[in-house]
């Protein structure tokens, strides 16, 4: 009887090996193909590069008043780590990533347009 179970639980006639290996999540709970979540992007200006491999992002974003219905230009600041080089006046494209320091979760992955000298 046990035996019967064995067979009809092996559906489609593979071998248990065959079955398990495919693109199944492995054991550590993650799949071996899939990619990761999206993350967010922003696209900034440089207004600080005195840090070491760290620069401070200006992004600006227009947001709609609610009573007056104008738009209205909404700064932050974000701190990002940087392994291109960029410097002040530099427009840049930075990623979220895991936090790298106390402040800092952000990486820089392009730069968009260099600063005019």
């Amino acid at each position: 009887m046990a035996e019967e179970n064995k067979e009809e639980s092996n559906v489609g006639g593979e071998a248990p090996e065959a079955a398990a290996s495919g693109n199944e999540v492995a054991g550590n709970g993650k799949s071996s193909d899939t990619k990761r979540p999206h993350r967010s992007q922003k696209v900034g200006v440089i207004t600080s590069d005195k840090m070491q491999k760290t620069v401070v992002v200006r992004v600006d974003r227009l947001v709609r008043h609610t009573k007056y219905r104008r738009y209205v230009r909404r700064t932050s600041k974000f701190m990002a780590h940087d392994e291109l080089g960029a410097t002040i006046g530099d427009k840049v494209r930075i990623v979220e990533t895991r936090p790298l320091s106390a402040r800092k979760r952000w990486r820089v992955v392009e730069i968009v347009q260099k600063a005019a000298k």
